[in-house]
């Protein structure tokens, strides 16, 4: 089983919709795949058309008095199920905090599913708390939407070095470009520039596209509504690449 997870500090720059679509296609390709979605604000659950409400919230899940297997929900789409968001899921930091060992509960509480899933792909809030620092001990591999301008990239470098300071070993780094004009010449120098400064990037972007924003009109994966848009043959090449970086 791999545990990955679409990560950012930055809000804003496609993390949902990038865990979304490669669970989706992550499954087409004959993975067992779980979501679980941790940002309180519940977009991967709406995504999936799945009620974002968790029976006990976050105290259920950080204390282990509940079964991971209790919450899971079926999606409409083959190979492919969901543990949904509680907006009760903002206390977490507040529970975990209270927590012998706190920052290893998930990992713990993922081990068990490994006989059920090829990949468990968690959608994080974007922040750096004890819930990031959770993920961080339980995932294999960050994927990490960045938007090609200053400030993104600056989070980037934010979380390498906080990678360097915790002494985080095991976790692999996948940065990758989203929301990408080409038209912009910021856009194409940043491009170009990044990957000679970070030899650990995702070689596929995901350009900007107005398919990506329909998926909160039509609450599925955009490889699922609009499989032969150039932007969903983008997160098919993305999966590919983080799968091989991965496997």
């Amino acid at each position: 089983m791999r545990i990955l997870a679409s990560y950012n500090i930055k809000g804003g720059v496609g993390k949902t919709a990038a865990a979304v679509n490669l669970a989706h296609v992550a499954a087409t390709r004959g993975h067992r795949v779980l979501v679980i979605d941790l940002d309180p604000q519940g977009a991967a659950s709406f995504y999936f058309r799945v009620k974002t409400r968790v029976k006990g919230g976050g105290k259920g899940l950080v204390s282990g008095k509940r079964d991971l297997d209790d919450l899971i929900k079926a999606t409409d789409h083959e190979n492919l199920d969901l543990i949904p968001a509680d907006f009760r899921f903002r206390n977490l930091d507040l529970l975990l905090e209270a927590e012998k060992k706190s920052t290893r509960r998930l990992r713990k509480l993922l081990k068990p599913l490994g006989d059920d899933y090829d990949i468990i792909m968690l959608d994080c809030p974007p922040s750096v708390s004890l819930v990031s620092e959770a993920v961080f001990e339980a995932a294999d591999a960050l994927i990490i939407p960045l938007i090609p301008t200053t400030l993104s990239l600056r989070t980037y470098d934010q979380l390498e070095a906080f990678k360097a300071e915790q002494k985080i070993k095991g976790l692999k780094l996948l940065p990758f470009f989203s929301m990408v004009d080409r038209r912009k010449a910021l856009h194409r120098e940043i491009l170009e520039s990044f990957p000679k400064k970070h030899g650990n990037v995702l070689g596929v972007s995901i350009p900007y596209a107005s398919a990506v924003e329909r998926m909160g009109v039509e609450r599925e994966p955009l490889t699922a509504f609009a499989p032969r848009t150039a932007v969903a043959g983008a997160y098919r090449a993305l999966w590919d690449a983080a799968d091989a970086a991965t496997g």
